[in-house]
């Protein structure tokens, strides 16, 4: 009855929030982008929020207990990067386009309501297919907690994200956001000392799950390999978490769901910081949930479906009060990330594709009321998607993630750094990328088994670059290509600049202080008591 309770309470909270703030909604700008009023917390809390989901604590924990903890890890190492070298090096020239959207922001750097256009579709249809994931594994928690069937959660979930997304917009998404941030980060890192605890305690629940004999190799670097396992060799192993790691880094850098928070932030100040804190945010969340997960197996090692292992946790190993903040707090991780999705998904369809198809400037009224109405239908979409499609949380999310780092990854650095892309390469780049993707899937699905360093994704990063250079000898560069572009490398002046410089200059050091005590836990808690181990 508890669980309920505060998921109950979390929701109306939830929903509170976006009745609250639908009266403060005066135009498409606070809309689309909030007002982009963001300070350094809203947009930590957003981006984090938006990229942590369903298939973090659930897939990827599932897959965690299943043999991979540290497999994950190496992964976090390299996708976390991506928010340092997203907000660098696209992040900040994206929002000092002062785009209300990302497709907006491609069609204006070439000229192009076709580029603009393919940004659009890819974002819907490759955010929709995450959307469905992160759904489907919000409605697989709250039927395992609630006791109610799997469609009357996913009925309950799609009215509680729908419902404050279409009234307030992006900047209830930003509030609720920053909320959830806190709720899953709390619920993580408290559960630890919990889980450890149950396992037999510091260090002997680490020495015992690095020698569990029925799960050898759990808390190796390649994780299980060999006949039947997950994964082939060793180096295969290796080699997936690299490629994943580097193909997450370039869709925190990239995505429409994550780039586009960047739009939120007060200034370019905001947004460099709030991609420090969220690289230092990821990786602790990362390392404290596999750790405590990996130890799991030797309380329990029949866990089925392996994606409810952190749920079995809350519910079995913590203290009721923190079992409700964990579950409430994986709720609230699938709910940012799924108003996210719908918000951009409303936003593409209606400023993207309606006023470009029918070449018309709608007034702020017009554009509130077709994007409500696009997100409502959207929504409805996805729920009977969800109810027809079987639950597979993290395959789906990386899939769709895949679609992003090929399609919009080459064309979003070339659009800041090359003078040379033309609109002709930017739209095969996109094509190209993202129909590799799929290509690639495809052959998997029809038994063509593809080396890991033939990845679907690679398939599409290769004919992504091959077509953004070759369809750049077609066409020519126009004067407003070339003013864009130009005003986009201007660094914007603040009105306290020295001030606003002073503090974002500490922040390397923040960044290199938080790595120093990453190392020192990650010593401590795993490297040593594994070491016992053997």
């Amino acid at each position: 009855m508890a669980f309920i309770i505060g998921i109950i309470v979390s929701f109306c909270v939830y929903v509170s929030i976006g009745i609250y703030l639908f009266r403060k909604v005066e135009n498409s700008e606070e809309y689309y982008v909030s007002g982009r009023s963001g300070n350094t917390l809203m947009i930590t809390g957003t981006l984090v929020a938006s990229f942590l989901s369903t298939v973090s604590f659930m897939g990827e924990a599932g897959f965690s207990y299943d043999g991979y903890p540290i497999l994950l890890l190496i992964l976090v190492i390299f996708n976390a990067s991506g928010y340092i070298l997203g907000v660098f090096l696209f992040g900040r020239y994206l929002r000092r386009s002062k785009s209300l959207t990302v497709p907006e922001y491609f069609g204006n750097r070439f000229h192009s309501k076709k580029v603009r256009l393919a940004a659009a579709i890819t974002t819907i249809l490759g955010i929709a297919a995450y959307l469905v994931a992160v759904t489907q594994g919000a409605a697989v928690l709250l039927a395992e907690v609630s006791g109610v069937s799997y469609s009357m959660a996913l009925l309950i979930m799609w009215l509680v994200y729908s419902s404050f997304t279409i009234l307030s917009g992006a900047k209830g998404v930003m509030v609720n956001d920053t909320i959830m941030f806190f709720l899953f980060s709390i619920a993580t890192y408290l559960s630890f000392p919990y889980i450890i605890h149950s396992a037999g305690g510091f260090p002997d629940a680490i020495t015992k799950a690095a020698n569990l004999a029925a799960r050898p190799d759990l808390l190796s670097w390649h994780g299980i390999t060999g006949p039947g396992a997950t994964m082939g060799t060793p180096w295969e192993a290796l080699a997936w978490a690299v490629i994943m790691g580097l193909v997450w880094g370039a869709v925190i850098a990239v995505s429409p769901w994550q780039s586009s928070r960047y739009l939120m932030a007060k200034n370019e100040h905001v947004a460099i910081r709030s991609g420090i804190w969220a690289t230092i945010s990821i990786i602790t969340v990362y390392l404290f949930l596999h750790i405590s997960i990996s130890t799991i197996p030797t309380i329990k090692a029949d866990i089925a479906p392996s994606e409810k292992v952190f749920i079995w946790a809350a519910m079995n190993i913590v203290p009721t009060w923190l079992g409700v903040i964990i579950v409430s707090g994986i709720m609230a991780a699938a709910l940012s990330s799924c108003s996210s999705f719908l918000q951009l998904i409303g936003s593409a369809i209606t400023r993207d594709i309606m006023e470009q198809s029918r070449n018309k400037q709608y007034t702020d009224q017009q554009l509130l009321r077709a994007s409500r109405i696009s997100m409502l239908l959207i929504s409805l979409i996805i729920f009977f998607i969800g109810l027809l499609q079987p639950p597979a949380v993290m395959w789906i999310g990386y899939f769709a993630a895949t679609l992003f780092a090929a399609s919009w990854g080459p064309i979003a650095f070339a659009s800041v750094f090359s003078k040379k892309v033309t609109k002709v390469g930017a739209f095969w780049s996109i094509v190209a990328g993202f129909l590799g993707v799929i290509i690639g899937e495809s052959l998997g699905k029809l038994g063509v088994v593809l080396p890991v360093y033939f990845n679907p994704v690679i398939i599409g990063l290769l004919l992504s670059v091959s077509a953004l250079i070759i369809g750049s000898r077609f066409g020519v560069i126009t004067r407003e290509e070339r003013e864009f572009h130009a005003r986009i490398l201007q660094q914007p002046i603040e009105t306290d600049e020295a001030k606003e410089m002073s503090i974002t200059r500490r922040y390397p050091v923040y960044l290199m202080v938080s790595g120093v005590m990453i190392i020192i836990t990650t010593l401590i808690f795993y490297y040593w008591p594994t070491t016992l181990a053997l």
